[in-house]
This record gives structure tokens, C-alpha cells and sequence, in this order.
């Protein structure tokens, strides 16, 4: 660690009167308000149903629609970093945020809404890494990725969080319009600043965007969003048995297909045909995330429908519930930095404590849910749901850096955003969701079977009735899934108990960026040179 070359930290790119000590701080401030920002904002889904023409399902679309197009950016990160300078990315990024914002606050079109929050996620990320990459070296001197990553989940959860809790307040006191008005008002004076403070530096001489594979590009885009449509709407449309779900599948399997066979005969693809084949562990990830995230997937389906239909708790008191996540991550997140960061402990030794948080979590339900269940009885299991999603998280993303910087690692990061970020959590929910519905259906039929007519007669209002049978058959129901996905958590934990092995977050550094930038620089030149030979 002491060998790897390190420079002295700076930020060029601000003018001389900002105070050297309060340049740091004020670049995290502005990843604050990126993360705050998007297309639309989960939170308040309920009044954005209330008040608009649209369904829930259609906010939902948006919003992961702009995860994914988050997730598109990794795969030329360093590309734009290089080619735009600093001063210039802040200003396209916020700006464009700002109009995402006004547009999102007052359409109720749905293509539109969805376009706007994907071009939303892109410069939200690339607002995001501008920043981060300009700290990077004032976060960790010797650029261990392991220390990074921590911060990175870090604040970005914590935003998650935080915002949730925004937007719900800002809703509850006006209305929900207001809160992207706010994220307008705060990304102003942001942009104000930025141009107080930033020069026209740039930190080193410019690559041009010359031969990204934009096409492949927007391909994995439409793969992605063709999951995304497919799982979110999948309830509501019956699945396979509409044609909207069985043209989006269509849509999605022929243009993963075209994508791949693309990627096998032009030079540099947006994701490389061999990426897959050549490591193993861009795969493997892929499983660990989807098996984390639909285990977590009652956070989204069942934890509103107990605190809100059962408990009859209202939004302020469910989103209050974010304040202990926001803690745990917190918590989650400094334990990481302890033990993976400082210590070395393996990946493997760190999912088992990850999947141990989710088999806790699943497990207090599956033994403690209840009608009776007080609010502070959830502080726990939403704490340890926490604690377990930065860990596994930022272990995971850890691990991509054991494939070759700047090509095959920005492409598994961005395949494992893609899934991590939007497509996981959508298959998972979609999962749970429809598990819920069978397993609902048998309860409620068994339960209302017993109804005979001296039951009927003891109440005023056979609704009444069917409600409460109802209730109690979802409050069965969510308890089995809770027991089926708790064996899952087991049997997870199992294989990677036996599953032996020993390596550790060891030289897990990032490259200098002018080492990246003479490997891009480079590959530039091959393709040019390629070209002119043609």
C-alpha cells in the first residue's frame, strides 16, 4: 500500500479566493444536491396518484427509468470526465436537472415523464462522479477503492433516506409539486456557486468523445427498461396474458440479442462480447444482487401494506421509519470501513454478515408480526435491513476491482448498477409481489369459507366482514412469504459457508487519472488508426 503512487491533493478547477480547507466541503455539498435531485421522487407516490391521471405503476416506471439511465453512465465515466471540463459538467448537469424537474412537476404524460427521468438519472450520476472523482484523493490518499466505496454508499444512501423524508414533509405541508420546486430553488443557487467559484481549468488536456458506442449504448437501455415495464406493469396487465407484457418481453429478448451480436464483430462495444465469458464474477455479482434485493423486496411491498393498511399508521409515521434507516446506514457503512477497508476481512466473510442481516430481518417478522405491533418494534429489523444493504453492497461493487482498469471495469460497474440499481429490485418486487397474490388468494378463500351464515348475522355490515377477513388473510399471507424467503436466507447462508474462500479486498486501488487518460488516449488513437487503414 505504501508503494502505490500518490499525488498531493488539489482542486484546480476553483478559483483562488475559495479557502483551500472549505474547497472539500463544498464539492460534498454539491453531491448533496445531486442526490437529492431526480424525475420524480418515490416518497410521495401516493399524492402524485392522487392528484394526477396517472398509476402508481407509471410513477414507478419513471423512477426506475432514471436508475437506469444512471446506470448507462458508468460505462463512459471516464470518457466524459476527460472530454468536458468541470465547470462545464456542473452547469449541463444542473441545468438539465432543473428542467427535468419543471417538466416532471407538471406533465402527466407518461412517455414523456419516463424520457425525462431517464435523461434525469444520467446527468444526476454524472453530476455525482464529477465531484466525487475531484475528492477522491482527499477521501482516501492512497485511493483504496474499499474506503471509496464506503463513502460513496455512504452519502448516497443516506440521500436516499433523507430525501424520502423531504419529500413526504414537503408534500404533507403543501403539496407534492413543491418538492421539485424546492430541488429547483436548492440546484440554482448550486449553479450560482458554481460559477462564483469554479474557473474555466481544465485538470488535464482533453480526449474528444471519439468511437463510444452510443447505439449499444442506448440498446442496453431499452433492455433495461424492457425489464423495468415488464416487472412493474407485469401485476397489473396479468401478466403474459396481455400483449403490452409479451411485446415489451419481445422488445427486450430481440434487442438483448442484436446487442450481443453487435458486440461479437465492431471494435469496442458499449459492454464487450467477452466480458462475460472472460470473468465469471461480473455473473456471480449479478446473482448475489438479485438474491439480496428480492429478499429486501418486502422493504417495498409489505412494509407499507403492514405500517399503513394493518397498522393503520399514516405517511409521516411510515416515512419516520427512514430516520432509522438513515442511521443504519450510517452504522452499516462505518462497520465496512472497520472491518473490509481497514482489516481485509474476505468478501466471502462479509455477504455471510450481509445475508445474516437479511435472514434477521425476515425472521423478526416471520416471529413477530402482529396486529399489536408498535412502532418502535420495527426500529430493529429496518436498522439491521440497512446495516445488511451496505454491506453487501459495497462489498460487491468492491469486488469489480479485480477486473482490468479503465474497459472491463467500467463495464462492470455499470452492468452491476444496472442490475443493483433498477432491474434487481424490479424482479425481486415482481417476484414477491406475485408470490403475495397466490398465497393471498388461497388464505382469503380458505378464511371465507368458514363464514357461515350465524357469522354474518353477528355483523350490520357483511363488508365489514370480507374486510376483516380480508386483512387477516394478508397478514397470513405476508407472514408465509416472510417464511419462505427466511429459507432462502438460510440456504444462501449455507452455500456461502461452504463455499471456501479466502480473498480480500487487497489492492484494490484506482489508477492515477492520467494513467486512465493514456490508456483512453491510446485506444483513441488504435481507432483512428484502424479507420484511416479501412
Amino acid at each position: 500500500m505504501e508503494q502505490h503512487d500518490t499525488q498531493q491533493f488539489a482542486i484546480p478547477q476553483m478559483r483562488d479566493f475559495v479557502p483551500t480547507p472549505l474547497r472539500p466541503w463544498l464539492v460534498v455539498l454539491f453531491v448533496i444536491v445531486f442526490q437529492f435531485s431526480g424525475g420524480v421522487y418515490l416518497a410521495s407516490v401516493a399524492e402524485m396518484v392522487g392528484s394526477t391521471q396517472l398509476m402508481q405503476e407509471d410513477i414507478q416506471m419513471a423512477g426506475f427509468a432514471s436508475l437506469v439511465g444512471m446506470a448507462l453512465f458508468f460505462g463512459i465515466m471516464f470518457r466524459m470526465k476527460m472530454a468536458v471540463k468541470p465547470k462545464t459538467t456542473m452547469l449541463i448537469c444542473g441545468i438539465g436537472i432543473v428542467l427535468a424537474n419543471i417538466i416532471c412537476a407538471n406533465t402527466h404524460s407518461v412517455p414523456l415523464l419516463v424520457a425525462t427521468c431517464f435523461v434525469a438519472g444520467f446527468l444526476r450520476i454524472w453530476g455525482t462522479f464529477e465531484c466525487n472523482s475531484t475528492i477522491q484523493l482527499w477521501i482516501t490518499p492512497n485511493r483504496d477503492m474499499s474506503v471509496f466505496f464506503c463513502y460513496i454508499y455512504m452519502l448516497v444512501n443516506s440521500a436516499i433516506n433523507l430525501s424520502g423524508i423531504m419529500a413526504v414533509y414537503v408534500s404533507f405541508w403543501a403539496t407534492w409539486e413543491y418538492m421539485h420546486y424546492a430541488i429547483v430553488l436548492a440546484m440554482i443557487v448550486m449553479l450560482l456557486v458554481v460559477m462564483l467559484t469554479y474557473n474555466e481549468k481544465r485538470v488535464m488536456p482533453p480526449l474528444p468523445l471519439y468511437g463510444i458506442d452510443w447505439l449499444g449504448m442506448l440498446m442496453w437501455g431499452v433492455v433495461g427498461l424492457c425489464v423495468v415495464f415488464v416487472c412493474v406493469y407485469g401485476e397489473h396487465y396479468d401478466w403474459f396474458d396481455s400483449f403490452n407484457i409479451r411485446l415489451a418481453t419481445f422488445l427486450g429478448v430481440i434487442t438483448f440479442i442484436l446487442n450481443r451480436w453487435r458486440a461479437s464483430f465492431i471494435r469496442h462495444s458499449f459492454i464487450f462480447h467477452d466480458l462475460f465469458k472472460r470473468f465469471p464474477i461480473v455473473l456471480a455479482l449479478i446473482g448475489v444482487i438479485i438474491l439480496g434485493d428480492t429478499m429486501l423486496a418486502t422493504e417495498h411491498i409489505f412494509e407499507h401494506a403492514l405500517t399503513e393498511g394493518i397498522l393503520g399508521y399514516d405517511s409521516l409515521n411510515v416515512i419516520s421509519l427512514n430516520w432509522v434507516g438513515f442511521v443504519g446506514t450510517l452504522a452499516g457503512c462505518l462497520f465496512v470501513w472497520v472491518v473490509f477497508a481497514r482489516w481485509k476481512w474476505s468478501y466471502q466473510r462479509m455477504l455471510f454478515i450481509a445475508f445474516s442481516c437479511f435472514a434477521f430481518y425476515l425472521a423478526y417478522f416471520y416471529f413477530f408480526i402482529d396486529y399489536n405491533l408498535s412502532k418502535e418494534a420495527l426500529f430493529l429489523p429496518v436498522f439491521i435491513r440497512s446495516v445488511g444493504y451496505v454491506t453487501m453492497a459495497i462489498s460487491v461493487l468492491t469486488a469489480n476491482t479485480r477486473l482490468p482498469f479503465p474497459f472491463y471495469f467500467c463495464q462492470g460497474v455499470c452492468v452491476q448498477n444496472l442490475f443493483s440499481a433498477s432491474i434487481a429490485s424490479c424482479i425481486g418486487m415482481a417476484i414477491v409481489s406475485r408470490l403475495l397474490k397466490v398465497v393471498q388468494k388461497a388464505n382469503f378463500t380458505e378464511l371465507s369459507a368458514s363464514i357461515d351464515n350465524v357469522t354474518i348475522h353477528s355483523y350490520n355490515n357483511i363488508g365489514q366482514l370480507y374486510g376483516i377477513a380480508q386483512r387477516q388473510a394478508l397478514l397470513e399471507s405476508m407472514k408465509e412469504v416472510y417464511g419462505i424467503l427466511l429459507i432462502v436466507a438460510i440456504a444462501a447462508l449455507l452455500l456461502i459457508a461452504l463455499t471456501h474462500s479466502g480473498i480480500r479486498p487487497v489492492g484494490v486501488f484506482h489508477p492515477l487519472f492520467s494513467a486512465i487518460r493514456r490508456t483512453l488516449s491510446f485506444d483513441i488513437w488504435k481507432k483512428k488508426k484502424a479507420e484511416k487503414m479501412a
